[in-house]
Protein backbone atom coordinates (compact mmCIF):
# COMPACT_ATOMS: atom_id res chain seq x y z
CA UNK A 1 0.00 0.00 0.00
CA UNK A 2 1.58 3.49 -1.01
CA UNK A 3 1.88 6.30 1.57
CA UNK A 4 -1.00 7.93 3.09
CA UNK A 5 -2.72 11.22 4.54
CA UNK A 6 -4.98 11.75 7.57
CA UNK A 7 -8.39 13.48 6.79
CA UNK A 8 -7.59 17.05 6.80
CA UNK A 9 -5.32 16.47 4.09
CA UNK A 10 -7.83 14.78 1.81
CA UNK A 11 -8.78 17.23 -0.58
CA UNK A 12 -5.07 18.14 -1.38
CA UNK A 13 -3.86 14.98 -1.49
CA UNK A 14 -7.22 13.46 -3.94
CA UNK A 15 -5.83 16.81 -6.53
CA UNK A 16 -2.96 15.14 -7.01
CA UNK A 17 -4.00 11.14 -6.82
CA UNK A 18 -2.18 10.25 -3.76
CA UNK A 19 -3.78 7.61 -1.63
CA UNK A 20 -5.05 8.64 1.50
CA UNK A 21 -6.30 6.95 4.89
CA UNK A 22 -9.23 9.07 6.45
CA UNK A 23 -8.37 7.99 10.08
CA UNK A 24 -11.33 7.38 12.09
CA UNK A 25 -14.85 6.56 11.38
CA UNK A 26 -16.63 9.40 13.19
CA UNK A 27 -20.31 10.52 11.44
CA UNK A 28 -18.21 13.47 10.01
CA UNK A 29 -15.48 11.75 8.71
CA UNK A 30 -18.23 8.97 7.26
CA UNK A 31 -19.90 12.03 5.82
CA UNK A 32 -17.13 12.83 3.63
CA UNK A 33 -16.63 9.29 2.50
CA UNK A 34 -19.80 8.98 1.04
CA UNK A 35 -19.32 12.70 -0.92
CA UNK A 36 -15.72 11.18 -2.54
CA UNK A 37 -18.31 8.07 -4.34
CA UNK A 38 -18.75 9.93 -7.26
CA UNK A 39 -19.54 6.79 -9.00
CA UNK A 40 -22.67 6.26 -7.53
CA UNK A 41 -23.77 9.19 -9.63
CA UNK A 42 -21.48 9.90 -12.22
CA UNK A 43 -22.33 5.78 -13.86
CA UNK A 44 -25.69 6.23 -12.44
CA UNK A 45 -25.88 3.52 -9.51
CA UNK A 46 -28.26 5.96 -7.44
CA UNK A 47 -30.67 5.61 -10.41
CA UNK A 48 -30.04 2.00 -11.45
CA UNK A 49 -31.09 1.11 -7.53
CA UNK A 50 -34.13 2.36 -8.18
CA UNK A 51 -34.56 -1.23 -10.31
CA UNK A 52 -31.94 -3.35 -8.51
CA UNK A 53 -29.92 -3.67 -5.17
CA UNK A 54 -28.40 -6.97 -5.95
CA UNK A 55 -30.77 -8.64 -3.78
CA UNK A 56 -30.95 -12.60 -3.15
CA UNK A 57 -27.34 -12.79 -5.28
CA UNK A 58 -24.29 -13.91 -3.46
CA UNK A 59 -20.62 -12.73 -4.61
CA UNK A 60 -17.89 -14.38 -3.53
CA UNK A 61 -14.41 -12.41 -2.66
CA UNK A 62 -11.26 -14.64 -3.43
CA UNK A 63 -8.90 -12.13 -1.20
CA UNK A 64 -7.00 -11.67 1.76
CA UNK A 65 -9.75 -11.93 3.74
CA UNK A 66 -12.85 -9.85 4.85
CA UNK A 67 -13.63 -8.59 8.30
CA UNK A 68 -16.93 -8.56 8.50
CA UNK A 69 -17.69 -6.96 11.54
CA UNK A 70 -17.01 -3.78 10.42
CA UNK A 71 -19.66 -1.25 10.59
CA UNK A 72 -20.47 -1.32 6.78
CA UNK A 73 -20.21 -4.87 6.16
CA UNK A 74 -21.69 -6.14 9.34
CA UNK A 75 -24.21 -8.53 8.45
CA UNK A 76 -23.02 -8.98 4.63
CA UNK A 77 -20.64 -11.77 4.71
CA UNK A 78 -22.88 -14.40 5.11
CA UNK A 79 -20.24 -17.41 5.25
CA UNK A 80 -16.31 -17.70 4.69
CA UNK A 81 -13.26 -20.10 4.61
CA UNK A 82 -9.61 -20.00 4.88
CA UNK A 83 -7.46 -21.93 2.44
CA UNK A 84 -4.12 -20.81 3.37
CA UNK A 85 -4.18 -22.17 6.64
CA UNK A 86 -2.94 -19.06 7.69
CA UNK A 87 -6.38 -17.32 8.84
CA UNK A 88 -9.78 -18.02 10.99
CA UNK A 89 -11.93 -20.69 9.69
CA UNK A 90 -14.53 -18.31 8.43
CA UNK A 91 -12.21 -16.47 6.04
CA UNK A 92 -13.09 -12.59 8.63
CA UNK A 93 -9.43 -12.91 9.76
CA UNK A 94 -7.07 -10.96 6.83
CA UNK A 95 -4.21 -12.82 6.18
CA UNK A 96 -0.56 -11.70 4.14
CA UNK A 97 1.60 -8.64 3.99
CA UNK A 98 -1.58 -6.78 2.60
CA UNK A 99 -4.00 -8.44 4.53
CA UNK A 100 -6.67 -4.61 4.23
CA UNK A 101 -6.96 -5.65 0.50
CA UNK A 102 -9.85 -8.17 1.07
CA UNK A 103 -12.05 -5.81 3.34
CA UNK A 104 -11.15 -2.73 0.90
CA UNK A 105 -13.14 -4.34 -1.87
CA UNK A 106 -15.53 -6.20 -0.31
CA UNK A 107 -16.99 -2.76 1.09
CA UNK A 108 -17.13 -1.20 -2.83
CA UNK A 109 -18.90 -4.00 -3.40
CA UNK A 110 -21.73 -4.78 -0.86
CA UNK A 111 -20.88 -1.88 1.95
CA UNK A 112 -24.17 -0.88 3.51
CA UNK A 113 -23.12 2.52 4.63
CA UNK A 114 -23.50 3.41 8.77
CA UNK A 115 -26.33 4.21 8.70
CA UNK A 116 -28.65 7.73 8.21
CA UNK A 117 -26.78 7.72 4.87
CA UNK A 118 -22.97 8.05 6.66
CA UNK A 119 -20.06 5.70 5.26
CA UNK A 120 -19.35 3.86 2.18
CA UNK A 121 -22.18 2.18 0.26
CA UNK A 122 -21.49 -0.41 -2.45
CA UNK A 123 -22.32 -0.71 -5.78
CA UNK A 124 -24.82 -3.95 -5.01
CA UNK A 125 -25.80 -3.24 -1.12
CA UNK A 126 -28.28 -5.99 -0.75
CA UNK A 127 -26.05 -8.59 -2.33
CA UNK A 128 -24.65 -10.95 0.29
CA UNK A 129 -20.58 -11.88 0.68
CA UNK A 130 -19.08 -15.05 1.08
CA UNK A 131 -15.01 -14.45 1.34
CA UNK A 132 -12.09 -16.70 0.86
CA UNK A 133 -8.98 -15.83 2.39
CA UNK A 134 -6.05 -16.71 0.61
CA UNK A 135 -1.93 -15.89 0.99
CA UNK A 136 -0.48 -14.65 -1.41
CA UNK A 137 2.96 -14.20 -2.22
CA UNK A 138 6.16 -16.60 -1.59
CA UNK A 139 7.29 -17.63 2.07
CA UNK A 140 3.92 -16.85 3.37
CA UNK A 141 4.06 -20.13 5.82
CA UNK A 142 0.59 -21.17 3.58
CA UNK A 143 0.02 -24.87 4.08
CA UNK A 144 -0.49 -24.65 0.27
CA UNK A 145 0.93 -23.61 -2.99
CA UNK A 146 -0.51 -19.96 -4.61
CA UNK A 147 -1.93 -21.89 -7.48
CA UNK A 148 -3.84 -24.24 -5.25
CA UNK A 149 -5.05 -22.12 -3.07
CA UNK A 150 -6.82 -20.55 -5.84
CA UNK A 151 -8.20 -23.49 -7.38
CA UNK A 152 -9.33 -24.64 -4.45
CA UNK A 153 -10.86 -21.30 -3.41
CA UNK A 154 -12.82 -21.41 -6.79
CA UNK A 155 -14.81 -24.46 -5.84
CA UNK A 156 -15.10 -23.57 -2.09
CA UNK A 157 -16.96 -20.58 -3.58
CA UNK A 158 -18.99 -22.24 -6.04
CA UNK A 159 -20.05 -24.99 -3.52
CA UNK A 160 -21.62 -22.98 -1.75
CA UNK A 161 -24.06 -20.80 -3.49
CA UNK A 162 -21.70 -18.32 -5.27
CA UNK A 163 -23.70 -16.87 -8.30
CA UNK A 164 -20.15 -14.30 -8.96
CA UNK A 165 -16.94 -14.43 -7.59
CA UNK A 166 -14.97 -11.69 -7.71
CA UNK A 167 -10.73 -11.79 -8.26
CA UNK A 168 -8.27 -8.62 -7.50
CA UNK A 169 -5.56 -11.01 -7.91
CA UNK A 170 -3.33 -11.34 -10.91
CA UNK A 171 -0.83 -14.09 -11.74
CA UNK A 172 1.30 -11.68 -13.62
CA UNK A 173 1.28 -13.39 -16.45
CA UNK A 174 -1.45 -14.63 -18.94
CA UNK A 175 -0.70 -18.66 -18.45
CA UNK A 176 -2.01 -20.23 -15.86
CA UNK A 177 -1.73 -24.07 -14.48
CA UNK A 178 -3.93 -26.85 -15.30
CA UNK A 179 -5.32 -27.17 -11.72
CA UNK A 180 -7.26 -23.84 -12.76
CA UNK A 181 -8.72 -25.10 -15.82
CA UNK A 182 -10.62 -27.84 -13.63
CA UNK A 183 -11.61 -25.20 -10.88
CA UNK A 184 -12.71 -22.34 -13.15
CA UNK A 185 -14.56 -25.41 -15.75
CA UNK A 186 -16.41 -25.76 -12.40
CA UNK A 187 -17.48 -22.03 -12.09
CA UNK A 188 -18.80 -22.25 -15.66
CA UNK A 189 -20.52 -25.15 -15.51
CA UNK A 190 -22.36 -24.55 -12.05
CA UNK A 191 -23.30 -21.18 -14.18
CA UNK A 192 -21.00 -18.66 -11.91
CA UNK A 193 -19.63 -15.40 -13.48
CA UNK A 194 -16.16 -14.97 -12.56
CA UNK A 195 -14.73 -11.40 -12.67
CA UNK A 196 -11.04 -10.29 -12.54
CA UNK A 197 -8.69 -7.39 -12.44
CA UNK A 198 -6.60 -6.62 -15.36
CA UNK A 199 -3.59 -5.49 -13.09
CA UNK A 200 -1.62 -1.77 -12.63
CA UNK A 201 1.02 -0.57 -15.17
CA UNK A 202 2.06 1.63 -12.25
CA UNK A 203 2.77 -1.70 -10.37
CA UNK A 204 4.38 -3.24 -13.21
CA UNK A 205 2.02 -5.12 -15.09
CA UNK A 206 1.72 -4.04 -18.45
CA UNK A 207 -0.57 -6.57 -19.95
CA UNK A 208 -3.27 -8.63 -18.45
CA UNK A 209 -2.33 -11.68 -16.79
CA UNK A 210 -4.27 -14.74 -15.81
CA UNK A 211 -7.60 -14.88 -13.97
CA UNK A 212 -8.01 -12.30 -16.63
CA UNK A 213 -6.76 -14.13 -19.42
CA UNK A 214 -8.82 -17.25 -18.70
CA UNK A 215 -11.35 -17.75 -21.35
CA UNK A 216 -14.76 -16.99 -20.18
CA UNK A 217 -13.45 -14.83 -17.47
CA UNK A 218 -14.93 -10.81 -17.19
CA UNK A 219 -11.73 -9.15 -17.27
CA UNK A 220 -12.32 -5.30 -15.87
CA UNK A 221 -10.07 -2.24 -17.16
CA UNK A 222 -9.68 0.76 -15.15
CA UNK A 223 -10.71 4.42 -16.52
CA UNK A 224 -9.73 7.76 -14.35
CA UNK A 225 -12.47 10.60 -13.92
CA UNK A 226 -12.21 11.72 -17.19
CA UNK A 227 -13.41 7.83 -18.17
CA UNK A 228 -10.40 7.73 -20.28
CA UNK A 229 -8.48 4.54 -19.83
CA UNK A 230 -5.79 5.31 -16.72
CA UNK A 231 -2.00 5.31 -17.25
CA UNK A 232 -0.80 4.01 -14.14
CA UNK A 233 -4.36 2.39 -12.76
CA UNK A 234 -4.87 -0.49 -15.61
CA UNK A 235 -3.33 -2.47 -17.98
CA UNK A 236 -4.35 -3.67 -21.41
CA UNK A 237 -4.74 -6.90 -23.69
CA UNK A 238 -7.03 -8.95 -25.73
CA UNK A 239 -9.20 -10.44 -23.12
CA UNK A 240 -10.73 -6.99 -21.54
CA UNK A 241 -14.19 -7.16 -21.33
CA UNK A 242 -15.38 -3.76 -19.88
CA UNK A 243 -13.84 -0.82 -18.15
CA UNK A 244 -15.06 0.60 -14.82
CA UNK A 245 -13.34 3.52 -12.32
CA UNK A 246 -10.21 2.98 -10.59
CA UNK A 247 -8.69 6.16 -9.50
CA UNK A 248 -9.80 7.98 -6.28
CA UNK A 249 -11.74 5.04 -4.96
CA UNK A 250 -12.99 5.04 -1.66
CA UNK A 251 -13.07 1.99 0.84
CA UNK A 252 -12.58 0.00 4.31
CA UNK A 253 -10.35 -1.30 5.90
CA UNK A 254 -10.24 -3.94 8.68
CA UNK A 255 -10.25 -1.49 11.09
CA UNK A 256 -13.00 0.32 10.01
CA UNK A 257 -10.54 3.38 8.64
CA UNK A 258 -11.60 4.52 5.50
CA UNK A 259 -8.74 4.90 2.71
CA UNK A 260 -8.92 6.11 -0.70
CA UNK A 261 -6.33 4.17 -3.59
CA UNK A 262 -5.78 3.66 -7.47
CA UNK A 263 -5.81 0.34 -8.67
CA UNK A 264 -8.54 -2.58 -10.96
CA UNK A 265 -8.69 -4.34 -7.67
CA UNK A 266 -11.24 -1.68 -7.02
CA UNK A 267 -12.58 -1.27 -10.06
CA UNK A 268 -13.59 -4.86 -10.41
CA UNK A 269 -15.87 -5.43 -7.32
CA UNK A 270 -17.40 -2.37 -8.88
CA UNK A 271 -18.24 -4.89 -12.09
CA UNK A 272 -19.19 -7.72 -9.80
CA UNK A 273 -21.79 -5.39 -7.92
CA UNK A 274 -23.51 -4.43 -11.36
CA UNK A 275 -23.13 -8.08 -12.25
CA UNK A 276 -25.35 -8.93 -9.19
CA UNK A 277 -27.69 -6.04 -9.51
CA UNK A 278 -28.29 -7.69 -13.46
CA UNK A 279 -28.45 -11.19 -11.50
CA UNK A 280 -30.88 -10.10 -9.36
CA UNK A 281 -32.97 -8.50 -11.44
CA UNK A 282 -32.91 -10.94 -14.24
CA UNK A 283 -32.69 -14.58 -12.07
CA UNK A 284 -33.65 -16.41 -14.82
CA UNK A 285 -30.53 -15.24 -17.18
CA UNK A 286 -27.94 -17.57 -17.26
CA UNK A 287 -24.46 -16.23 -16.31
CA UNK A 288 -23.31 -16.00 -20.64
CA UNK A 289 -26.49 -14.04 -21.07
CA UNK A 290 -25.71 -12.08 -17.67
CA UNK A 291 -21.66 -11.06 -19.80
CA UNK A 292 -23.85 -9.91 -22.91
CA UNK A 293 -25.71 -7.52 -21.47
CA UNK A 294 -22.98 -5.66 -19.12
CA UNK A 295 -20.94 -5.75 -22.26
CA UNK A 296 -23.77 -4.78 -25.19
CA UNK A 297 -24.87 -2.16 -23.40
CA UNK A 298 -21.15 -0.63 -22.13
CA UNK A 299 -20.29 3.10 -23.19
CA UNK A 300 -17.86 2.73 -26.20
CA UNK A 301 -16.30 6.34 -24.84
CA UNK A 302 -15.16 6.89 -29.02
CA UNK A 303 -13.23 3.70 -29.86
CA UNK A 304 -13.71 0.67 -31.65
CA UNK A 305 -14.86 -2.76 -29.62
CA UNK A 306 -13.56 -4.67 -28.66
CA UNK A 307 -10.55 -2.73 -27.66
CA UNK A 308 -7.37 -3.86 -25.73
CA UNK A 309 -7.93 -0.49 -23.47
CA UNK A 310 -11.75 -0.69 -22.42
CA UNK A 311 -13.05 -4.02 -23.71
CA UNK A 312 -16.65 -3.48 -25.07
CA UNK A 313 -16.47 -0.29 -23.19
CA UNK A 314 -17.32 1.71 -19.52
CA UNK A 315 -20.08 -0.32 -18.21
CA UNK A 316 -22.93 1.77 -17.41
CA UNK A 317 -25.23 1.05 -14.98
CA UNK A 318 -28.71 1.81 -16.00
CA UNK A 319 -29.05 0.45 -19.47
CA UNK A 320 -27.77 -3.03 -18.05
CA UNK A 321 -30.63 -3.04 -16.13
CA UNK A 322 -33.31 -1.63 -18.43
CA UNK A 323 -32.46 -1.95 -22.08
CA UNK A 324 -33.69 -4.82 -24.93
CA UNK A 325 -30.65 -7.23 -25.45
CA UNK A 326 -30.62 -10.16 -27.69
CA UNK A 327 -29.95 -13.12 -26.20
CA UNK A 328 -26.55 -15.33 -26.80
CA UNK A 329 -26.22 -19.20 -26.40
CA UNK A 330 -22.46 -19.31 -24.94
CA UNK A 331 -20.44 -16.77 -23.54
CA UNK A 332 -19.18 -13.85 -25.84
CA UNK A 333 -15.71 -13.83 -23.94
CA UNK A 334 -14.87 -17.09 -25.26
CA UNK A 335 -15.02 -21.37 -24.03
CA UNK A 336 -12.17 -22.48 -21.46
CA UNK A 337 -13.36 -25.90 -22.62
CA UNK A 338 -12.58 -25.18 -26.36
CA UNK A 339 -9.23 -23.75 -25.08
CA UNK A 340 -8.32 -26.80 -23.52
CA UNK A 341 -9.30 -29.15 -26.62
CA UNK A 342 -6.66 -26.93 -28.32
CA UNK A 343 -3.86 -26.11 -25.79
CA UNK A 344 -3.79 -29.15 -23.18
CA UNK A 345 -2.85 -32.17 -25.37
CA UNK A 346 -2.88 -35.54 -23.98
CA UNK A 347 0.85 -35.68 -25.13
CA UNK A 348 2.23 -32.55 -23.59
CA UNK A 349 4.53 -32.58 -20.96
CA UNK A 350 3.39 -32.15 -17.63
CA UNK A 351 5.61 -29.50 -15.43
CA UNK A 352 5.60 -30.35 -12.04
CA UNK A 353 9.24 -28.44 -10.84
CA UNK A 354 7.85 -26.36 -7.82
CA UNK A 355 10.41 -23.71 -8.98
CA UNK A 356 8.17 -22.88 -11.97
CA UNK A 357 5.05 -22.04 -10.30
CA UNK A 358 4.41 -18.39 -10.72
CA UNK A 359 3.88 -16.17 -7.74
CA UNK A 360 0.07 -14.78 -7.28
CA UNK A 361 -0.62 -11.40 -5.68
CA UNK A 362 -3.48 -8.79 -5.01
CA UNK A 363 -3.78 -6.13 -7.54
CA UNK A 364 -0.83 -4.03 -6.38
CA UNK A 365 -1.56 -0.30 -6.07
CA UNK A 366 0.29 1.95 -8.47
CA UNK A 367 2.73 4.22 -6.59
CA UNK A 368 1.46 7.73 -6.31
CA UNK A 369 2.68 10.12 -8.52
CA UNK A 370 5.69 12.81 -7.99
CA UNK A 371 4.79 15.84 -6.12
CA UNK A 372 3.44 18.70 -8.55
CA UNK A 373 6.42 20.66 -8.39
CA UNK A 374 8.82 17.69 -8.65
CA UNK A 375 6.35 16.87 -11.81
CA UNK A 376 7.26 20.09 -13.61
CA UNK A 377 11.40 19.44 -12.97
CA UNK A 378 11.06 15.75 -14.48
CA UNK A 379 9.81 14.25 -17.53
CA UNK A 380 7.12 11.54 -17.89
CA UNK A 381 6.89 9.13 -20.52
CA UNK A 382 4.20 10.87 -21.77
CA UNK A 383 6.37 14.15 -22.22
CA UNK A 384 9.16 12.02 -23.39
CA UNK A 385 7.02 10.32 -26.24
CA UNK A 386 4.77 13.34 -27.62
CA UNK A 387 6.55 16.63 -26.03
CA UNK A 388 10.24 15.73 -25.39
CA UNK A 389 11.66 13.88 -28.35
CA UNK A 390 9.78 15.17 -30.92
CA UNK A 391 11.20 18.86 -29.80
CA UNK A 392 14.68 17.14 -30.26
CA UNK A 393 13.92 16.70 -33.88
CA UNK A 394 12.57 19.35 -34.48
CA UNK A 395 15.48 21.45 -32.85
CA UNK A 396 17.47 18.99 -34.32
CA UNK A 397 16.41 19.48 -37.81
CA UNK A 398 16.37 23.19 -37.26
CA UNK A 399 20.38 22.94 -36.65
CA UNK A 400 21.50 20.94 -39.60
CA UNK A 401 18.91 23.72 -41.51
CA UNK A 402 20.64 26.87 -39.82
CA UNK A 403 24.53 25.13 -40.71
CA UNK A 404 23.44 24.41 -44.12
CA UNK A 405 21.97 28.10 -44.53
CA UNK A 406 25.07 29.44 -43.16
CA UNK A 407 27.25 27.55 -45.56
CA UNK A 408 25.44 28.21 -47.93
CA UNK A 409 25.57 32.04 -47.65
CA UNK A 410 29.57 32.00 -47.60
CA UNK A 411 30.04 30.01 -50.21
CA UNK A 412 27.79 32.79 -52.40
CA UNK A 413 29.83 35.20 -50.98
CA UNK A 414 33.36 33.87 -52.02
CA UNK A 415 31.70 33.43 -55.75
CA UNK A 416 30.61 37.18 -55.23
CA UNK A 417 33.86 38.20 -54.19
CA UNK A 418 35.62 36.13 -57.12
CA UNK A 419 33.31 37.75 -59.82
CA UNK A 420 34.25 41.61 -58.24
CA UNK A 421 38.22 40.29 -58.64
Amino acid sequence: MTPRRSLPKLVAALAVGVVVALAGASAAHADTVRDYQYWLADYGFTTAWNTSKGKGVTVAVIDTGVNGNVAELRGVVKGGTDVSGLGSADGQTPVGDDNTHGTMVASLLAGRGTGSGNGVIGVAPEADLLTVSVAFGTDTGATKSNDDQIAEAVRWAVDNGADVINMSLTRNTPDWPESWDDAFMYAFEHDVVVVAAAGNRGSGTSEVGAPATIPGVLAVAGVDRDKNASFDASSQGITLAVAAPSEDLVGVQPDGSYVVWDGTSGAAPLVSGLVALIRSEYPELDAANVIQRLIETADPHGHEVPSPLYGWGIFDPVPSLTATVEPVTENPLGSLEEWITLHRRADAPVTTDPAEEQEIVPIADPPPPLDVDAQTLLPTPWTLAYITLPLSLVAGFGTLAALLGIGAARHTRRTARKHEL
